[in-house]
């Protein structure tokens, strides 16, 4: 399931922001915000299209760069919600 989420996580960035060339050189670790991919209406546009995409709520208190920072957070937060836990 996380390779699934990631693939389709990467492939909404590169549709929808701009990205390097080669959307697979950002790290799964790299800060969204710091590398200018996300900034507060991206992070809107990104929790939007997490909830849609694979069926989850996202509570305004999760909206954290500890949940959506990163590639790899966003992984395991959108895994944690659909398996019904909180973060």
């Amino acid at each position: 399931m996380h390779a699934t989420i990631e693939r389709d996580v990467r492939t909404f960035l590169d549709e929808n922001f701009m990205l390097d060339a080669d959307p697979t050189a950002l790290s799964n670790d790299a800060s969204l915000t710091r590398h200018g991919v996300l900034d507060s209406m991206g992070v809107l546009e990104l929790i939007a299209y997490l909830e849609q995409r694979f069926d989850i709520t996202i509570p305004d208190e999760d909206t954290l760069p500890e949940n959506l920072d990163s590639i790899a957070r966003i992984v395991q937060y959108v895994a944690q919600r659909s398996n019904g836990q909180a973060s």
